[in-house]
C-alpha cells in the first residue's frame, strides 16, 4: 500500500457564520491517526444540516473543538494507515464512517474513530455508504425512540408497536429513510413533502403523501382520517398544537431538530404522565447499527437517493445546496469526482 501523500486539497472555514462563501480551498498536512484511529483515503463524504448549523455556531462552544476547522463527518473511503490499537483493519479495506465531533470530510483524507468505522462491501457505492451514517442512523433511532422493535416487515404492532406513522419532509435526507425503515417495520406510512415529490415519496413506500402546502398537508391530517401512533418529525417549525389533533391516544412524535420549546414541552409533559409525548432525539452514533444498515443496503432493502453530486473543487456548491433546504435525498462530495 503507498504511503499517503503528505499534502491534501480540503475546505475549511476558520470562524464562525460565512454560509458556502465561508468555506475555504487550502493545501493542509494530511492528518495522522492516533491511538483507537483510521487514516481514510476519501471517496466520498455527504452533507447533513448539522454541518452547517455547526458552522452559524448553533452548537458553539462545543463545537468546532478549534479553528480553523474541515467540516463534515459522514464518509467512506479507504483504509491507508491505522492508529495504534486498531486490529479490526488493515490497509486497503474499504469503509465508512462518521467523525461528527472532529470533521474532516471534505478533504482527501481523514481520520475516524476505528469504534465507528464499518466495511463497506462491494454491493454498497461510495456515494451510498457515505450518505448513511448520520441520516439513515437518525431515521432507524427516530423509528426506535417511538417504539418500533423490529424492522423484519412483521406485525411488531401485535406486540404495542405503533402500527400508523407519520414522516414529516419525507423527501429529505432523514426522511427518505425513514419512509423505508417504516415499511420494512410493516408499519402504515403517511408522509408529506413538497408538491414536486409526491411521486418520488410514494415511489419509497408510503402509503398515503400529503403535500405539505395544502390545507390537509398543514394540519397533518390523514386522507384517510387515520391518527398517528408515532411521528417520525423531520422538519422544523411545527408547534404541538398541530400534532395533537392528529394523534392517537397514546402516542409519540420524535423530533430531530428540537429546538427550546420542545424541549420544555417534552418536560411538561413527562412529570405530568401525558400519553400524548414529543421526544427530542440526539443522534448517538452505534456501530451495530451502521453495520445493520450497511447489510440493508447491501440486499437491496434500503436505498439511498443521491439528490445531487460534486467533486471536491464545488464543494461550496454543495454546502449552498444543503442550506437551501430543498433537496431530495442527500447532497453528496465524491473525492474522485468529474471536475
Amino acid at each position: 500500500m503507498a504511503a499517503p501523500k503528505k499534502t491534501m486539497r480540503a475546505l475549511q472555514y476558520d470562524k464562525y457564520g460565512g454560509g458556502a462563501e465561508g468555506l475555504k480551498h487550502v493545501e493542509v498536512p494530511v492528518p495522522s491517526p492516533n491511538k483507537g484511529e483510521v487514516l481514510l483515503k476519501l471517496e466520498a463524504a455527504s452533507i447533513n444540516p448539522i454541518d452547517w448549523k455547526i458552522q452559524k455556531g448553533m452548537v458553539r462552544p462545543f463545537l468546532p473543538r478549534k479553528f480553523p476547522f474541515i467540516p463534515v463527518g459522514d464518509i467512506s473511503g479507504e483504509v491507508v494507515e491505522l492508529g495504534s490499537g486498531v486490529t479490526n483493519f488493515k490497509p486497503g479495506d474499504k469503509v465508512i464512517s462518521i467523525s461528527f465531533a472532529t470533521g474532516g470530510g471534505l478533504a482527501e483524507y481523514a481520520v475516524a474513530p476505528a469504534s465507528l468505522t464499518v466495511a463497506r462491501p462491494p454491493e454498497v457505492s461510495a456515494a451510498e455508504g457515505a450518505s448513511l451514517p448520520t441520516a439513515a442512523s437518525t431515521a432507524l433511532q427516530q423509528l426506535k425512540a417511538a417504539g418500533v422493535s423490529s424492522f423484519d416487515g412483521g406485525s411488531g404492532a401485535d406486540n404495542g408497536d405503533p402500527k400508523n406513522v407519520l414522516v414529516t419532509a419525507a423527501s429529505g435526507g432523514v426522511g427518505h429513510y425513514a419512509v423505508q425503515l417504516a415499511k420494512l417495520a410493516g408499519l402504515h406510512v403517511t408522509a408529506t413533502c413538497g408538491a414536486r415529490n409526491l411521486g418520488f415519496v410514494g415511489g419509497l413506500g408510503a402509503d398515503e403523501v400529503l403535500d405539505y402546502k395544502t390545507p390537509e398537508g398543514a394540519t397533518l391530517r390523514s386522507p384517510s382520517g387515520t391518527k398517528y401512533d408515532a411521528v417520525a418529525h423531520c422538519v422544523t417549525g411545527t408547534p404541538w398544537s398541530v400534532f395533537a389533533p392528529v394523534l392517537a391516544d397514546r402516542a409519540t412524535v420524535v423530533d430531530v431538530t428540537p429546538g427550546i420549546a420542545a424541549a420544555a414541552k417534552s418536560f411538561l409533559q413527562k412529570v405530568t404522565f401525558a400519553k400524548k409525548r414529543l421526544v427530542p432525539l440526539v443522534l448517538i452514533p452505534k456501530k451495530e447499527e451502521m453495520e445493520w444498515l450497511v447489510d440493508m443496503t447491501r440486499q437491496g432493502k434500503l436505498k439511498t437517493v443521491v439528490d445531487s453530486r460534486y467533486p471536491l473543487s464545488r464543494a461550496q456548491e454543495a454546502w449552498a445546496k444543503s442550506i437551501e433546504g430543498h433537496a431530495t435525498g442527500k447532497i453528496v462530495v465524491e473525492m474522485g469526482g468529474a471536475e
